[in-house]
């Protein structure tokens, strides 16, 4: 199992913290597909997605949110 370091996740992201919210985010997107649950030695959902963020495989797009008017 390769350990990713939270440099090596701020490379890719502005830092450590929104890196981390991208890959969690990724994983939920993930785990809502169908699995082959034969397989039991697949690597977990959120190491996977933090894999694929250090690989800049994945793309994201920060959105500001709206102020509500009270």
């Amino acid at each position: 199992m390769r350990i990713i370091t939270p440099q090596e996740v701020a490379v890719q992201t502005q830092n450590k913290y929104l890196g981390v919210l991208v890959a969690a985010k990724f994983a939920r997107f993930v785990n809502e597909f169908p699995r082959d649950r034969s397989v039991d030695f697949e690597e977990k959902l959120t190491t996977r997605a933090l894999d694929e963020l250090v690989q800049a495989h994945l793309k994201y797009k920060l959105v500001r949110r709206r102020r509500q008017e009270v």
